[in-house]
Protein backbone atom coordinates (compact mmCIF):
# COMPACT_ATOMS: atom_id res chain seq x y z
CA UNK A 1 0.00 0.00 0.00
CA UNK A 2 1.09 3.69 -1.04
CA UNK A 3 1.99 5.55 2.20
CA UNK A 4 0.18 8.60 2.57
CA UNK A 5 2.54 11.66 4.48
CA UNK A 6 1.10 13.58 6.99
CA UNK A 7 0.68 17.31 6.70
CA UNK A 8 3.70 19.09 8.26
CA UNK A 9 3.25 18.94 12.01
CA UNK A 10 2.08 21.87 13.75
CA UNK A 11 4.62 24.24 16.16
CA UNK A 12 5.07 22.39 19.69
CA UNK A 13 3.24 24.08 22.37
CA UNK A 14 6.69 22.62 24.68
CA UNK A 15 7.82 25.85 26.66
CA UNK A 16 11.51 27.27 25.40
CA UNK A 17 14.29 26.39 26.71
CA UNK A 18 15.50 29.70 28.81
CA UNK A 19 17.35 32.00 26.83
CA UNK A 20 20.98 32.52 27.00
CA UNK A 21 22.38 35.90 28.11
CA UNK A 22 23.61 38.46 25.87
CA UNK A 23 27.53 38.44 25.41
CA UNK A 24 28.41 40.97 27.04
CA UNK A 25 31.36 41.77 25.70
CA UNK A 26 29.54 42.60 22.51
CA UNK A 27 28.41 46.23 24.47
CA UNK A 28 31.04 46.55 26.73
CA UNK A 29 34.09 46.26 23.92
CA UNK A 30 33.60 48.79 21.63
CA UNK A 31 32.85 51.44 25.09
CA UNK A 32 35.71 50.31 26.74
CA UNK A 33 37.79 50.67 23.31
CA UNK A 34 36.70 54.18 23.19
CA UNK A 35 37.47 54.96 26.99
CA UNK A 36 41.15 53.42 26.07
CA UNK A 37 41.59 56.11 23.11
CA UNK A 38 40.01 58.87 25.15
CA UNK A 39 42.28 58.43 27.87
CA UNK A 40 45.21 57.84 25.64
CA UNK A 41 44.16 61.68 23.83
CA UNK A 42 44.04 63.03 27.54
CA UNK A 43 47.04 61.80 29.03
CA UNK A 44 48.89 62.70 25.16
CA UNK A 45 47.31 66.01 25.67
CA UNK A 46 48.55 66.99 29.51
CA UNK A 47 52.06 65.74 28.21
CA UNK A 48 52.23 67.99 25.80
CA UNK A 49 51.05 70.68 27.73
CA UNK A 50 54.17 72.46 29.92
CA UNK A 51 52.95 73.49 33.02
CA UNK A 52 53.76 77.32 33.40
CA UNK A 53 54.67 76.94 36.87
CA UNK A 54 57.29 74.66 36.22
CA UNK A 55 60.94 75.47 37.15
CA UNK A 56 62.50 76.79 33.23
CA UNK A 57 59.23 77.79 31.93
CA UNK A 58 60.17 80.28 29.26
CA UNK A 59 63.12 80.97 31.00
CA UNK A 60 66.13 82.99 29.11
CA UNK A 61 68.58 80.72 29.94
CA UNK A 62 66.70 77.47 29.62
CA UNK A 63 67.24 75.63 26.32
CA UNK A 64 64.82 72.91 27.10
CA UNK A 65 61.60 73.02 24.79
CA UNK A 66 59.27 75.03 27.45
CA UNK A 67 62.51 77.38 28.00
CA UNK A 68 63.03 80.72 26.10
CA UNK A 69 66.54 80.76 25.30
CA UNK A 70 65.95 81.20 21.34
CA UNK A 71 63.90 83.64 22.21
CA UNK A 72 66.54 85.72 24.23
CA UNK A 73 69.11 84.96 21.31
CA UNK A 74 66.97 86.33 19.16
CA UNK A 75 66.37 89.68 20.89
CA UNK A 76 70.34 89.89 21.43
CA UNK A 77 71.18 89.07 17.77
CA UNK A 78 68.43 92.59 17.13
CA UNK A 79 70.66 94.48 19.42
CA UNK A 80 68.18 94.39 22.30
CA UNK A 81 69.50 94.13 25.89
CA UNK A 82 68.35 91.31 27.46
CA UNK A 83 68.22 91.16 31.61
CA UNK A 84 67.56 88.46 33.64
CA UNK A 85 66.10 88.89 36.96
CA UNK A 86 64.88 86.41 39.72
CA UNK A 87 63.18 89.12 42.16
CA UNK A 88 60.67 91.16 42.03
CA UNK A 89 62.09 93.92 43.65
CA UNK A 90 64.97 93.76 41.40
CA UNK A 91 62.98 92.95 38.59
CA UNK A 92 60.81 96.75 39.21
CA UNK A 93 63.74 98.42 40.17
CA UNK A 94 65.57 97.73 36.66
CA UNK A 95 62.80 100.15 35.24
CA UNK A 96 63.80 103.13 36.85
CA UNK A 97 66.69 103.45 34.60
CA UNK A 98 65.05 104.18 31.70
CA UNK A 99 62.53 102.59 28.57
CA UNK A 100 62.04 99.14 29.08
CA UNK A 101 60.06 95.89 28.57
CA UNK A 102 58.95 93.95 31.89
CA UNK A 103 58.43 90.37 30.55
CA UNK A 104 56.96 88.18 32.95
CA UNK A 105 56.38 85.25 31.55
CA UNK A 106 54.90 83.26 35.03
CA UNK A 107 52.69 85.71 36.48
CA UNK A 108 50.91 82.86 38.78
CA UNK A 109 54.12 82.44 40.75
CA UNK A 110 54.02 86.25 42.07
CA UNK A 111 52.96 86.68 45.82
CA UNK A 112 49.37 87.91 46.00
CA UNK A 113 50.91 91.28 48.23
CA UNK A 114 52.74 92.14 45.29
CA UNK A 115 51.31 91.28 41.78
CA UNK A 116 49.27 94.96 42.64
CA UNK A 117 52.50 96.62 42.32
CA UNK A 118 52.85 95.59 38.24
CA UNK A 119 50.08 98.21 37.52
CA UNK A 120 51.69 101.50 38.84
CA UNK A 121 54.60 101.22 36.12
CA UNK A 122 55.96 104.45 35.11
CA UNK A 123 55.42 105.87 31.96
CA UNK A 124 57.30 104.69 28.64
CA UNK A 125 57.26 101.25 29.93
CA UNK A 126 55.52 98.03 28.41
CA UNK A 127 54.66 94.92 30.92
CA UNK A 128 53.26 91.74 29.04
CA UNK A 129 51.92 88.98 30.92
CA UNK A 130 51.52 85.85 29.71
CA UNK A 131 48.73 83.45 30.16
CA UNK A 132 47.11 85.46 33.94
CA UNK A 133 44.42 84.59 35.98
CA UNK A 134 41.60 86.41 37.30
CA UNK A 135 43.38 86.81 40.17
CA UNK A 136 46.22 88.66 38.58
CA UNK A 137 43.75 90.18 36.03
CA UNK A 138 42.11 91.54 39.19
CA UNK A 139 45.59 92.47 41.54
CA UNK A 140 46.30 94.33 38.58
CA UNK A 141 43.63 96.57 38.52
CA UNK A 142 43.01 95.36 34.76
CA UNK A 143 39.35 95.80 32.47
CA UNK A 144 40.25 92.29 31.25
CA UNK A 145 38.08 88.56 31.80
CA UNK A 146 38.99 85.80 30.86
CA UNK A 147 36.59 84.53 28.32
CA UNK A 148 36.54 80.78 26.60
CA UNK A 149 39.83 78.43 26.88
CA UNK A 150 40.50 76.03 23.55
CA UNK A 151 41.93 72.63 23.96
CA UNK A 152 45.06 73.85 22.13
CA UNK A 153 46.65 76.90 21.00
CA UNK A 154 45.31 77.34 17.53
CA UNK A 155 47.35 79.68 15.03
CA UNK A 156 45.34 82.20 13.60
CA UNK A 157 46.00 85.26 11.72
CA UNK A 158 46.39 88.77 13.87
CA UNK A 159 42.62 90.04 12.22
CA UNK A 160 40.84 86.93 12.49
CA UNK A 161 37.49 87.95 13.86
CA UNK A 162 36.96 90.60 10.73
CA UNK A 163 38.27 93.23 13.21
CA UNK A 164 41.83 94.52 12.19
CA UNK A 165 44.39 94.60 14.52
CA UNK A 166 45.87 97.89 15.76
CA UNK A 167 48.50 96.41 17.36
CA UNK A 168 51.47 97.28 14.61
CA UNK A 169 54.04 94.13 16.16
CA UNK A 170 51.38 91.76 15.96
CA UNK A 171 49.96 92.90 12.77
CA UNK A 172 53.81 92.57 11.31
CA UNK A 173 54.01 89.25 12.60
CA UNK A 174 50.96 87.55 10.89
CA UNK A 175 49.43 84.25 11.39
CA UNK A 176 51.18 82.91 15.28
CA UNK A 177 50.18 80.46 18.04
CA UNK A 178 48.27 83.28 19.62
CA UNK A 179 45.20 81.72 20.85
CA UNK A 180 44.59 79.59 23.48
CA UNK A 181 43.35 81.45 26.42
CA UNK A 182 40.86 84.26 25.06
CA UNK A 183 39.92 87.67 27.00
CA UNK A 184 37.41 90.22 26.85
CA UNK A 185 36.49 93.65 27.98
CA UNK A 186 35.45 93.79 31.05
CA UNK A 187 31.75 94.99 30.80
CA UNK A 188 32.46 98.14 32.34
CA UNK A 189 35.15 99.00 30.40
CA UNK A 190 35.83 99.09 26.31
CA UNK A 191 37.65 102.21 25.96
CA UNK A 192 41.35 101.65 25.04
CA UNK A 193 41.48 98.20 24.72
CA UNK A 194 42.55 96.55 21.62
CA UNK A 195 42.29 92.76 21.02
CA UNK A 196 44.02 90.79 18.37
CA UNK A 197 44.23 87.17 17.30
CA UNK A 198 40.82 86.77 18.11
CA UNK A 199 41.01 87.75 21.51
CA UNK A 200 43.95 85.67 22.17
CA UNK A 201 45.80 89.32 22.73
CA UNK A 202 44.49 92.56 24.31
CA UNK A 203 46.68 95.66 24.97
CA UNK A 204 45.52 98.26 26.94
CA UNK A 205 47.37 101.86 26.05
CA UNK A 206 48.39 103.36 29.57
CA UNK A 207 50.75 105.21 30.97
CA UNK A 208 52.48 102.07 30.30
CA UNK A 209 51.51 99.67 27.98
CA UNK A 210 50.11 96.32 28.82
CA UNK A 211 50.06 93.36 26.42
CA UNK A 212 47.93 90.12 27.51
CA UNK A 213 48.65 87.06 25.96
CA UNK A 214 46.99 83.97 26.29
CA UNK A 215 48.96 81.65 24.72
CA UNK A 216 53.05 80.97 25.93
CA UNK A 217 53.71 79.14 22.46
CA UNK A 218 55.22 82.12 20.50
CA UNK A 219 57.93 82.70 23.15
CA UNK A 220 58.54 78.71 23.30
CA UNK A 221 62.31 77.08 21.71
CA UNK A 222 60.14 74.53 20.68
CA UNK A 223 57.56 76.67 18.67
CA UNK A 224 59.44 79.55 18.00
CA UNK A 225 59.95 78.75 14.46
CA UNK A 226 56.67 77.98 13.51
CA UNK A 227 54.14 80.55 11.70
CA UNK A 228 55.19 84.38 12.58
CA UNK A 229 56.04 83.23 16.51
CA UNK A 230 59.47 84.63 16.43
CA UNK A 231 58.16 87.77 15.02
CA UNK A 232 55.48 88.42 17.12
CA UNK A 233 57.66 87.69 20.52
CA UNK A 234 60.79 90.22 19.20
CA UNK A 235 58.22 92.44 18.20
CA UNK A 236 56.36 92.84 21.98
CA UNK A 237 59.60 92.34 23.63
CA UNK A 238 61.90 94.41 21.97
CA UNK A 239 60.22 97.36 20.97
CA UNK A 240 61.97 99.57 23.76
CA UNK A 241 65.40 97.97 23.09
CA UNK A 242 65.97 96.22 26.41
CA UNK A 243 63.97 93.79 27.98
CA UNK A 244 63.51 92.85 32.29
CA UNK A 245 63.27 89.52 31.87
CA UNK A 246 61.51 88.20 35.40
CA UNK A 247 62.32 84.79 35.58
CA UNK A 248 61.15 82.97 38.84
CA UNK A 249 62.37 80.00 40.29
CA UNK A 250 59.21 78.98 42.03
CA UNK A 251 56.65 80.55 44.08
CA UNK A 252 57.98 84.32 44.83
CA UNK A 253 58.23 85.14 48.83
CA UNK A 254 56.01 87.71 50.76
CA UNK A 255 57.59 91.27 49.81
CA UNK A 256 60.87 91.83 52.36
CA UNK A 257 60.69 95.03 54.41
CA UNK A 258 63.22 97.28 54.95
CA UNK A 259 64.75 98.79 58.18
CA UNK A 260 65.23 102.04 56.50
CA UNK A 261 68.97 102.24 58.25
CA UNK A 262 71.37 101.49 55.23
CA UNK A 263 69.03 102.21 52.43
CA UNK A 264 67.61 98.69 52.49
CA UNK A 265 64.46 98.72 49.87
CA UNK A 266 60.97 99.36 51.37
CA UNK A 267 58.23 97.21 50.39
CA UNK A 268 55.04 97.52 50.61
CA UNK A 269 52.49 95.21 50.60
CA UNK A 270 49.54 96.92 49.81
CA UNK A 271 48.79 95.97 45.77
CA UNK A 272 50.09 99.24 44.04
CA UNK A 273 52.15 100.44 47.11
CA UNK A 274 55.63 102.07 46.29
CA UNK A 275 58.46 100.59 44.80
CA UNK A 276 60.85 102.72 45.95
CA UNK A 277 63.67 102.55 48.61
CA UNK A 278 65.57 105.24 50.98
CA UNK A 279 66.99 105.66 54.16
CA UNK A 280 63.09 105.44 55.74
CA UNK A 281 63.82 108.73 57.01
CA UNK A 282 62.02 111.17 54.26
CA UNK A 283 65.06 112.30 52.65
CA UNK A 284 65.52 109.42 49.93
CA UNK A 285 68.13 107.11 49.46
CA UNK A 286 70.31 107.47 46.30
CA UNK A 287 68.71 104.84 43.58
CA UNK A 288 71.32 101.55 43.87
CA UNK A 289 73.04 100.61 40.43
CA UNK A 290 71.34 96.65 40.77
CA UNK A 291 72.21 96.75 44.29
CA UNK A 292 69.03 97.17 46.07
CA UNK A 293 70.73 95.63 49.42
CA UNK A 294 73.66 97.91 49.85
CA UNK A 295 74.61 101.51 49.90
CA UNK A 296 74.65 101.47 45.89
CA UNK A 297 77.97 101.23 45.40
CA UNK A 298 79.69 98.05 45.03
CA UNK A 299 82.58 98.68 46.58
CA UNK A 300 81.28 99.63 49.76
CA UNK A 301 79.99 96.22 51.76
CA UNK A 302 78.85 94.68 48.54
CA UNK A 303 80.88 92.33 46.73
CA UNK A 304 80.60 92.36 42.95
CA UNK A 305 81.53 88.92 42.64
CA UNK A 306 79.10 87.37 44.76
CA UNK A 307 76.61 88.97 42.35
CA UNK A 308 78.21 87.20 39.36
CA UNK A 309 78.27 84.06 41.26
CA UNK A 310 75.20 83.61 42.57
CA UNK A 311 73.79 84.55 38.46
CA UNK A 312 76.10 81.54 37.28
CA UNK A 313 74.90 79.76 39.90
CA UNK A 314 71.48 80.43 38.91
CA UNK A 315 72.36 80.53 35.20
CA UNK A 316 70.75 76.88 34.23
CA UNK A 317 67.83 75.59 36.87
CA UNK A 318 67.86 72.71 38.19
CA UNK A 319 66.45 69.71 36.43
CA UNK A 320 62.86 68.46 38.33
CA UNK A 321 61.61 66.16 35.42
CA UNK A 322 60.70 62.60 36.88
CA UNK A 323 63.84 60.82 37.48
CA UNK A 324 62.68 57.52 36.00
CA UNK A 325 61.60 59.32 32.66
CA UNK A 326 65.00 61.04 32.04
CA UNK A 327 67.21 57.88 32.83
CA UNK A 328 66.31 56.39 29.65
CA UNK A 329 66.61 57.99 25.65
CA UNK A 330 63.34 58.79 24.34
CA UNK A 331 63.46 56.17 21.54
CA UNK A 332 63.27 53.67 24.18
CA UNK A 333 59.78 55.01 25.86
CA UNK A 334 58.91 55.13 22.00
CA UNK A 335 60.07 51.58 21.76
CA UNK A 336 58.04 50.40 24.99
CA UNK A 337 54.71 52.09 23.57
CA UNK A 338 55.15 50.04 20.11
CA UNK A 339 55.45 46.80 21.96
CA UNK A 340 52.27 47.89 23.72
CA UNK A 341 50.18 48.41 21.19
CA UNK A 342 51.88 45.41 19.62
CA UNK A 343 50.64 43.14 22.45
CA UNK A 344 46.96 44.91 22.00
CA UNK A 345 47.15 43.86 18.65
CA UNK A 346 47.84 40.09 19.43
CA UNK A 347 45.43 40.16 21.80
CA UNK A 348 42.99 40.96 19.67
CA UNK A 349 43.88 38.78 16.80
CA UNK A 350 43.58 35.78 19.60
CA UNK A 351 40.45 36.54 20.93
CA UNK A 352 37.52 35.09 20.13
CA UNK A 353 34.76 35.76 16.94
CA UNK A 354 32.33 38.31 18.04
CA UNK A 355 30.61 37.87 14.69
CA UNK A 356 28.42 34.73 13.20
CA UNK A 357 29.71 31.02 12.91
CA UNK A 358 31.86 30.91 9.90
CA UNK A 359 32.57 27.55 7.45
CA UNK A 360 36.17 25.90 8.79
CA UNK A 361 37.72 22.87 7.02
CA UNK A 362 37.51 20.24 10.04
CA UNK A 363 41.62 19.65 10.55
CA UNK A 364 41.28 16.08 11.19
CA UNK A 365 38.65 13.53 10.26
CA UNK A 366 35.92 12.70 12.94
CA UNK A 367 32.70 10.66 12.80
CA UNK A 368 29.86 12.30 11.40
CA UNK A 369 27.40 11.63 14.48
CA UNK A 370 29.95 13.47 16.50
CA UNK A 371 30.23 16.53 13.50
CA UNK A 372 26.86 17.56 13.13
CA UNK A 373 26.59 16.99 17.45
CA UNK A 374 29.55 19.66 17.47
CA UNK A 375 28.19 21.81 14.68
CA UNK A 376 24.41 22.31 16.45
CA UNK A 377 25.87 23.09 19.69
CA UNK A 378 27.85 25.85 18.04
CA UNK A 379 24.76 26.78 16.10
CA UNK A 380 22.81 26.64 19.35
CA UNK A 381 25.39 28.56 21.52
CA UNK A 382 25.33 30.82 19.10
CA UNK A 383 21.84 31.53 18.86
CA UNK A 384 21.68 30.75 15.02
CA UNK A 385 18.38 29.30 14.27
CA UNK A 386 18.67 31.48 10.93
CA UNK A 387 21.70 29.83 9.91
CA UNK A 388 20.71 26.11 10.87
CA UNK A 389 17.28 26.06 9.26
CA UNK A 390 19.06 27.01 6.38
CA UNK A 391 21.48 24.04 6.90
CA UNK A 392 18.53 21.87 7.29
CA UNK A 393 16.26 22.89 3.95
CA UNK A 394 19.92 22.90 1.87
CA UNK A 395 19.86 19.59 2.57
CA UNK A 396 15.91 18.36 2.32
CA UNK A 397 16.28 20.22 -0.76
CA UNK A 398 19.22 18.25 -2.43
CA UNK A 399 17.57 15.35 -1.04
CA UNK A 400 14.02 15.80 -2.95
CA UNK A 401 15.87 17.20 -6.12
CA UNK A 402 17.13 13.59 -6.32
CA UNK A 403 14.41 11.87 -5.71
CA UNK A 404 12.20 13.61 -7.96
CA UNK A 405 14.62 14.25 -10.41
CA UNK A 406 15.11 18.07 -10.63
CA UNK A 407 17.47 20.52 -12.09
CA UNK A 408 19.22 22.87 -9.28
CA UNK A 409 17.38 25.33 -11.02
CA UNK A 410 13.86 24.54 -10.54
CA UNK A 411 11.88 26.90 -9.64
CA UNK A 412 10.77 27.28 -5.94
CA UNK A 413 7.02 27.09 -6.73
CA UNK A 414 7.43 23.91 -8.87
CA UNK A 415 9.57 22.33 -6.27
CA UNK A 416 6.35 23.02 -3.64
CA UNK A 417 3.67 21.79 -6.18
CA UNK A 418 5.20 18.37 -7.09
CA UNK A 419 6.25 17.84 -3.02
CA UNK A 420 2.74 18.82 -2.33
CA UNK A 421 1.46 15.84 -5.01
CA UNK A 422 4.08 13.44 -3.64
CA UNK A 423 3.10 13.92 0.21
CA UNK A 424 -0.80 14.97 -0.02
CA UNK A 425 -0.41 18.43 1.42
CA UNK A 426 -0.75 21.59 0.32
CA UNK A 427 1.35 24.13 -2.16
CA UNK A 428 1.32 26.66 0.29
CA UNK A 429 2.13 24.22 3.56
CA UNK A 430 5.25 22.99 1.12
CA UNK A 431 6.35 25.96 0.05
CA UNK A 432 7.04 27.28 3.97
CA UNK A 433 8.31 24.26 4.96
CA UNK A 434 11.00 24.41 2.57
CA UNK A 435 11.21 28.11 2.14
CA UNK A 436 9.92 29.65 5.12
CA UNK A 437 11.57 32.47 7.45
CA UNK A 438 13.08 32.25 10.25
CA UNK A 439 12.14 30.40 13.44
CA UNK A 440 11.52 32.28 16.51
CA UNK A 441 12.51 29.64 19.08
CA UNK A 442 14.29 26.30 19.32
CA UNK A 443 11.17 24.60 19.66
CA UNK A 444 10.34 25.65 16.15
CA UNK A 445 13.36 24.83 15.06
CA UNK A 446 13.12 21.46 16.54
CA UNK A 447 9.50 21.14 14.64
CA UNK A 448 11.32 22.49 11.26
CA UNK A 449 13.56 19.76 11.23
CA UNK A 450 11.15 16.85 12.04
CA UNK A 451 8.52 17.66 9.56
CA UNK A 452 11.46 18.04 6.96
CA UNK A 453 12.88 14.24 8.04
CA UNK A 454 8.83 13.36 7.51
CA UNK A 455 8.60 14.89 4.01
CA UNK A 456 11.87 13.61 2.76
CA UNK A 457 10.94 10.07 3.76
CA UNK A 458 8.09 10.45 2.14
CA UNK A 459 9.36 11.44 -0.87
CA UNK A 460 11.79 8.88 -0.96
CA UNK A 461 9.75 6.17 -0.94
CA UNK A 462 8.05 6.41 -3.92
CA UNK A 463 5.04 4.07 -5.30
CA UNK A 464 7.06 2.86 -8.40
CA UNK A 465 10.22 1.95 -6.40
CA UNK A 466 10.62 -0.43 -3.44
CA UNK A 467 12.08 0.67 -0.33
CA UNK A 468 14.55 -1.60 1.81
CA UNK A 469 11.57 -3.03 3.73
CA UNK A 470 9.60 -4.31 0.76
CA UNK A 471 12.71 -5.84 -0.94
CA UNK A 472 13.00 -8.04 2.75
Amino acid sequence: MTATAAPPAATSTAPPPPRRRRRWHRLVIPFALAAVLLTITVVTHAVDQPDATERGYLSPVATGDDGGSRLAEALRGQGVTVQRETDTLRALLALDSGPATLFVPQPELLHPDTVGALGELPAGRRLILVDPSLRVLESVDLPVVRADRRWATRAVAPDADGVPCPLPEAARAGTAAAQLQRYAPRADFAATLRTCYSGGLVHLAWAADVVVIGAGDPFRNDRIGEWGNQALATGLLGGHGRVVWLDLDGPAPPPHFGTGTSGEPAWSPTPGGSTTYGSGDGNGGQPGDGYPGGSGDPSEGDDPSAGDEQDQGQGQPPDRQNPLWAAFPAWFWALLVQLALAALLVVLWRARRLGPPVAEPLPVRVRSAETVLGRARLYQRARARGPAADTLRAAALDRLAARLNLPATTPPAEVAALVAARTGGTTDEAHELLYGGEPSSDAELLALARSLDRVTRTVAAPPDHPTEGDLR
